[in-house]
Formats: C-alpha cells, sequence, structure tokens
C-alpha cells in the first residue's frame, strides 16, 4: 500500500509542478505580448509626430486644396491654373464649373482664389473671374 501512496504522490507532485509552470509561462507570454504593443504604439505615435511637423509636400497641397474647395462649394474643381508658396502657406487659382451647359464649351467657369496654411489646411477662398469655358481671354486682361 506504501507503493501506491508513493506513486500517487509523485503523480500529485508532477501535477502541481506542471500546474505552477503554466501560469508563469503564460504570465511570460502576456508580458511579450504587452512589450510588443507598447512597442508598437510608440512607433505609431513616432510615425504620427513626423508627419505632423514635416512639410506637406506640393502635390499633396494640391490635392488637398481641391477636395476641400470642392467640399465647401459643392462644385468640381477642374484644374489648378497657379500654385505658389506664400509666406504664410500656399495660393493658388483654382478653375471651377459652376454651371454646366450644353454644348460644354457654353459651360460656366470660375477661377478662384484658395488660400491654405503652411499644414495645407484651407483658409480661405474667393472667387475672381467667372467666364464661359469656350471664351479666350481678352489680351492684357487677368
Amino acid at each position: 500500500m506504501s507503493n501506491t501512496n508513493n506513486t500517487s504522490e509523485s503523480q500529485d507532485s508532477q501535477q502541481s509542478s506542471r500546474k505552477s509552470q503554466k501560469p508563469h509561462n503564460s504570465q511570460n507570454s502576456q508580458n511579450s505580448q504587452n512589450s510588443q504593443n507598447s512597442q508598437n504604439s510608440q512607433n505609431s505615435q513616432d510615425s504620427q509626430k513626423s508627419q505632423a511637423s514635416r512639410k506637406p509636400r506640393p502635390m499633396e497641397v494640391l490635392r488637398e486644396a481641391r477636395a476641400q474647395l470642392a467640399e465647401l462649394t459643392g462644385m468640381t474643381a477642374e484644374s489648378v491654373s497657379s500654385f505658389e508658396q506664400t509666406e504664410d502657406g500656399w495660393s493658388l487659382e483654382v478653375e471651377v464649373l459652376e454651371l454646366e451647359r450644353v454644348p460644354d464649351t457654353m459651360s460656366l467657369m470660375g477661377s478662384y482664389v484658395v488660400e491654405l496654411d503652411s499644414e495645407g489646411q484651407l483658409t480661405g477662398y474667393r472667387r475672381v473671374k467667372r467666364y464661359e469655358r469656350g471664351r479666350a481671354d481678352v489680351r492684357g486682361s487677368r
């Protein structure tokens, strides 16, 4: 009978040893995951900071200006006729389809000056000219 007791005690001891190891291994795994998540979060924050601190590229500014103007006015921004960097940010002249007509050469177009800050966010716009699409500028005029 003592032989059976010893075997049983040995099995109990092995099981308790395994049980004590499992939480330890799972805790190490969890710590490793937490460390990795923390590192990924830090990398994401660093990436966001570098994107926020860098100046937008001209093509990014141009695309964003057209999208913001179209959203504000509800009209299609067709082309950009001038684009320059200013002390405060950017200035663009955007050609907008204001009223579509048939034939297309009779459609009304508007030329808008669009001002953006240094980060590419629209700060203001104004229409400076309205014309029919098929009309050429008169010499000496804007």
